[in-house]
Order: C-alpha cells, then structure tokens, then sequence
C-alpha cells in the first residue's frame, strides 16, 4: 500500500456556469485587516465585485490571490451606490441584527444580489437600513452578540452559494 496523503491542498476552483450576479458592499470599515477578509471570501466565493467606501485598504498578504478576478471600486458614501445598484435590479440586502430582520437560514436570495455589510461597532446606518428590500442576520446562540463583520459576511457568503451553487 502507498503512502499517499488523501489531502488535497490548494484544489482548482470549481467551475461556474456563468458568472455571479453577487455583489458584496461594505461601509467604512475601522479594520482594512476585516475588509481584505471579506474580500478573500468574496474570491473564494466567485465574486467578481465589490464595492467599498471611505478609506478602504485591501492588503494583499490577507486577501491572497484575489487579485484580477475581483474588482474593487472604492467609493465616498453607501447612498449613492445602493440607489445606483438598485437601477441596476440589483436586490438590497442588508446583514444585521434588527427588530424585523429574517434569520439567513429561511431567506431565498435572489439571484442579482447587492448584500451590504455593516460596520465593526456601528453595524449599518439607518438611512441605510431604510434602504434595503430585506434585512437578514445571523443567529447568535452564545456570547459575544455578534459575529465579526468578515466572519458573518463569509456565512452570508456560504449560504448564496448553497443556493446558487452553479452561478
């Protein structure tokens, strides 16, 4: 019998049928250490955009490979490039914890997706919130309250993917 390793590491990226219709938009973030996470997740995920505001940094040693496949426009505000996506028929998502907000896990996302991601401390703003077609979250079953912003964007990630596992 061969001693051969069952690992595999670094496997080829599973092909798409056709590109994703996912973008992930992100505010002013306090960590560009959480903002390169999300983009790497973005990248393992398909992604081919992503839309960042106010002084975003993505550092390559944390976002890996990404590179070309995923294109990050920086922009001032989130207002402007919510109403912009929406006339693209873009569906807004919001990821937070609200009063109203629907567990991820009985959300059916809609294929051309804009899925906007709050803030470290502050989550999303209002005007913001008040903006998007629905609010999902992430159900907590310990402390802290909250997920980190790059971990619940990498869940919110996995769960469009379960359901567009194609493309």
């Amino acid at each position: 019998m061969e001693d051969e390793s069952l690992q595999q590491r670094h496997k080829p990226p599973a092909p798409l049928e056709r590109p994703r219709e996912l973008v992930i938009v992100c505010p002013p973030m306090r960590s560009n250490v959480n903002l390169s996470r999300i983009a790497r997740a973005a990248g393992c995920a398909g992604v081919r955009r992503m839309v960042c505001c106010g002084n975003a940094r993505i550092l390559p040693e944390i976002s890996r490979d990404v590179g070309d496949s995923l294109e990050i426009e920086i922009r001032r505000t989130l207002p402007p490039v919510l109403k912009k996506l929406r006339q693209e028929g873009f569906a807004l998502v919001a990821l937070e914890q609200t009063a109203t907000s629907q567990p991820i896990y009985t959300f059916g996302f809609q294929r051309k997706t804009a899925l906007v991601i709050g803030n470290e401390r502050l989550g999303i703003e209002e005007e913001v919130l008040r903006m998007a077609d629905h609010v999902v979250e992430i159900p907590v079953y310990g402390m802290p309250y909250a997920h980190n912003a790059a971990t619940a964007t990498a869940m919110a990630l996995y769960e469009y993917c379960r359901q567009f596992p194609r493309g």
